[in-house]
């Protein structure tokens, strides 16, 4: 097969490909809150990359791209009855870092816990379009290529999913330093079991969101009122005694914190910082969304 002046040999192309991964994997997670969907979606790109026609490829990064963005699209749709059924609320797996850059996943700043869960509410189409055109930046022509409509269509779609999210999303506009600062008090608070503390912590219409998947013990439904979300978050710290520890890590790109009970990873929590309050906590029990934690 003739190859392309870009393309000089098998191993130029894997280098290529080693290149972008990190970038690959991120649109892939963006659409799907999944690291281990993502990571299969992409080697399956990988893959058809090797059985296509490489001299019809003027643009090995774009067609990567569109080819992820797509086989991503597919597994979203397929995942959607499957989260209709799931036990309590769905939180997306958590990519966490103990300070050093993810080498699997280049993670857009925006692509918080709570964001996901805005994104989950947009239908596949909308949500693929708003996250390769306003989130990673990709021409309509290119995002009309992996949805499968029009140039047009897809900017319709992204504008009417950047109304839902601006409607819904949280705001990012607090310091990182001022957000480590009221993460790291919260961790205090909640060991601590000082619910004065807490309370001083919350917004008063803060809502606290646990994914155990029916797996392990978790609120089946979402906690709403710095009231109920204290008392909550104590009753867990006394439940597990002595043994639990909470240790800040980087979830999704903001200060976090990693749960462990004697030793063992019992969750993560990711937590959105407004004016000095937390607003939203999501917390991610389930043990099959903790598997790439350490």
């Amino acid at each position: 097969m003739s190859r392309p002046p870009y393309v000089n040999s098998d191993e130029d192309l894997a280098a290529e490909f080693g290149t972008i991964r990190p970038r690959l994997v991120g649109v892939a997670y963006g659409l799907l809150g999944s690291l281990d969907e993502a990571e299969d979606v992409v080697q399956d790109a990988w893959f058809r990359l090797g059985r296509a026609d490489r001299s019809a490829i003027e643009d090995v990064t774009g067609w990567l791209v569109v080819t992820v963005s797509r086989l991503a699209l597919d597994v979203l749709r397929s995942a959607r009855v499957r989260r209709e059924e799931y036990v309590g609320p769905w939180l997306p797996e958590p990519v966490v870092t103990d300070g050093d850059p993810a080498d699997r996943v280049t993670l857009d700043e925006s692509m918080s816990l709570a964001m996901l869960v805005v994104l989950e509410s947009l239908s596949p189409a909308e949500r693929t379009s708003f996250v390769l055109h306003d989130v990673f930046g990709l021409s309509f022509g290119e995002v009309a290529r992996a949805v499968g409509r029009t140039p047009a269509a897809c900017r319709q779609l992204a504008a009417r999913a950047r109304r839902h999210v601006a409607a819904r999303a949280p705001r990012f506009e607090v310091d990182a330093a001022e957000h480590r600062r009221v993460v790291e008090a919260f961790a205090r608070a909640s060991q601590g079991r000082d619910i004065d503390a807490l309370l001083a912590l919350l917004d008063p219409e803060v809502v606290l969101r646990s994914d155990g998947g029916g797996v392990v013990r978790a609120a089946r439904r979402p906690i709403h009122g710095a009231a109920r979300v204290a008392r909550f978050l104590v009753g867990v710290a006394e439940r597990y005694g002595a043994g639990r520890r909470l240790a800040p890590v980087t979830v999704n790109g903001l200060a976090g914190l990693l749960w462990s009970w004697n030793g063992e990873v019992g969750g993560v929590y990711g937590l959105t910082v407004s004016d000095g309050r937390i607003t939203e906590i999501d917390i991610v029990m389930n043990p099959e969304k903790l598997r790439s934690v350490r």
